[in-house]
């Protein structure tokens, strides 16, 4: 458990379902100003998603078609995606000649998500009768749209509504930091560190079974959910070493300058040893192992496909050869998906001390990080079987 100093409240693994989001609104370390990279990324697996949704059966026009966005945050990747979906049914069902049906679309996230800038970023309704009417209207949306808050682990729709579920860079986020991780008699705890990578294989057995139990449970919510004939695509941060303590993409980035700015608010005496040894992100970059087992273990879905795909830097840097620009892209990026636990947990004033100074030494790395900073993700295409 961590003090926050701004309003006395326990930050623990208790409430961290209703703290955890990306950051919010438009600013510079917001998610929606520093997701370009997930949205090229998104771009390099588009086919994949195409060809999932080949698979997916089409259901009869007098029921609308149901599509989710689990992990949907607050940008504009998550509305791209749904038009993407549907669009590319839209022209199945055209082929086919059935008469269209009606689409709803539900972007979901956990409750702190900001909802409201995302739903800001939505296109209006286009205000015709007719779905086909709906769907030649550029700048308009051919959906209904709804906000569904909670957590993916668990149920969240009524049982077999959807006909497609789709995730991307959600499902390594993990439920909670595993509690012998943050138990100072435990052999797992992971002092010294707040990420993983790096840390004893204690430690990265907690995380891995931690992650095998959520994605169990995010598999039987989906399996409850689903209609017969639908499909799921999902992308996560994955890694390549069979060695968990091995994060890859992921433990360079929290794993070495965001690690080390940590230890210099400790060694300058701005915040105790233990107060940094009690943040832990709760991130793991899975294998494609760790992720196969879960799946085969449920048995509900058929894997037609999964598989390990290069997906590039995190950072958004718009000037390469400015090394101040790449030192601020690393900040941002940090603050975009983990500033909230950071603040709650040290405080407003303490985490900006924080991402100056890893801003600072992003910019003395910086050609190290552009050279070496890359992220792989787990890319799954599977059936209801």
């Amino acid at each position: 458990m961590a003090l926050n100093p701004r309003h006395n409240v326990v930050v623990s693994n208790t409430n961290l379902e209703g703290l955890l989001c990306m950051k919010g609104g438009k600013g510079e370390a917001s998610y929606a100003s520093n997701s370009q990279a997930q949205a090229s990324h998104f771009r390099s697996v588009l086919h994949l998603l195409r060809e999932t949704l080949d698979r997916v059966h089409l259901t009869s026009p007098e029921l609308p078609f149901v599509v989710v966005d689990l992990g949907c945050s607050s940008g504009d990747n998550t509305i791209n995606t749904i038009d993407v979906i549907v669009q590319h049914i839209t022209k199945r069902y055209e082929s086919s000649g059935c008469e269209l049906p009606e689409f709803s679309a539900f972007f979901s996230d956990l409750p702190s998500n900001d909802f409201n800038t995302l739903f800001q970023l939505l296109p209006p309704m286009f205000a015709k009768s007719s779905m086909e009417e709906c769907l030649a209207a550029n700048s308009h949306r051919s959906y209904f749209a709804a906000g569904v808050p909670g957590s993916f682990h668990r149920r969240l729709f009524p049982a077999k509504s959807v006909n497609f579920f789709h995730s991307a860079f959600s499902l390594h986020w993990i439920s909670q930091v595993p509690e012998s991780v943050m138990d100072k008699r435990s052999t797992a705890y992971n002092k010294g560190r707040v990420f993983i990578h790096g840390a004893n294989e204690t430690t990265a057995s907690a995380y891995k079974k931690q992650y095998q139990a959520d994605l169990a449970g995010f598999m039987r919510a989906r399996s409850t959910e689903m209609k017969k004939g639908g499909s799921m695509f999902l992308v996560c941060l994955g890694r390549t070493s069979v060695d968990p303590t091995d994060q890859g993409g992921a433990g360079l980035l929290f794993g070495t300058h965001f690690q080390d700015a940590w230890d210099d608010l400790v060694q300058e005496g701005l915040i105790s040893g233990e107060k940094r040894d009690s943040f832990n992100i709760p991130v793991y970059a899975a294998s494609l192992q760790d992720f196969r087992e879960v799946v085969e273990a449920d048995g509900s879905f058929v894997i037609d496909r999964l598989e390990l795909f290069k997906g590039g830097s995190p950072l958004v840097v718009n000037r390469p050869d400015d090394a101040t620009d790449v030192g601020r892209a690393l900040a941002n990026s940090c603050r975009s998906v983990a500033g909230v636990l950071v603040d709650a947990h040290i405080g407003d004033k303490l985490s900006e001390e924080l991402f100056m100074r890893v801003e600072r030494r992003g910019t003395s790395h910086a050609k190290e990080l552009l050279e070496q900073l890359q992220f792989f993700h787990i890319v799954a295409s599977l059936s209801y079987a």
